[in-house]
């Protein structure tokens, strides 16, 4: 692993600024959604860390035969296979400008996303969503996937709960948590999404324009 975060290091060019957004919300909260409308709108990368693991699950190795276990159970997959996972898929994108979706769940997530990737998030996106809305959306939802029954979906937003509670006050405590709400119909809730990137849109473009004149 630390091999892989020093070829992760020396893939990005010296002083390129790197930025990171991470989207926190429970199963069914309209993450995907959100960051679909984000990618359009601003430019960013989008790394699903579900996503990744179901692909992951499609390859048929033992690992991805580990990890669907571990879904369908309602369980969270180790935090080294994510970070890894997301790790190859940034070294593969040629991008600057991330947005992490369902990461960090958990504590030992963010410690090592730290450890490995240390580059902190500019914000974290939380959409938060009720119980109630979150179950309605995944059961009217016809993906067959495995993980979508009543019993699956509420140990799932359990897990959610109890384990992502603390990354969120973590990074409300830094400030860095934009909070809004997921109850809404998507168009609804971009309205204020845009509003955050807006203002990150902003910042970084301002941080180019002043590299560009100290370059001249």
């Amino acid at each position: 692993m630390a091999d892989a975060s020093k070829d992760y290091v020396g893939s990005f060019p010296p002083g390129k600024k790197i930025t990171v957004v991470f989207v926190i919300g429970g199963p069914g909260s309209g993450k995907g959604t959100q960051c679909a409308k984000i990618v359009n709108q601003f430019g960013f990368t989008h790394l699903s860390a579900g996503e990744l693991l179901r692909e992951e699950v499609k390859s048929d190795t033992e690992q991805g035969t580990m990890i669907k276990n571990l879904m369908q159970e309602g369980k969270l997959v180790p935090s080294d296979i994510i970070v890894r996972l997301l790790l190859k898929a940034m070294l593969e994108s040629g991008n600057d400008k991330f947005l992490i979706d369902g990461f960090p769940r958990n504590e030992e997530n963010r410690q090592a996303y730290e450890n490995i990737v240390n580059i902190e998030p500019e914000f974290v996106l939380f959409i938060d969503c009720s119980l109630e809305e979150m179950e309605r959306r995944i059961l009217n939802r016809n993906q067959g996937r495995d993980d979508d029954n009543v019993t699956t979906v509420r140990r799932r937003f359990g897990v959610f709960q109890e384990s992502t509670l603390p990354v969120i006050q973590h990074y409300e405590k830094l400030g860095k948590l934009r909070r809004v709400d997921g109850d809404r119909q998507p168009d609804i809730v971009f309205e204020d999404v845009k509003a955050v990137f807006a203002q990150l849109n902003i910042q970084v473009a301002s941080t180019r324009k002043r590299e560009g004149t100290e370059k001249c």
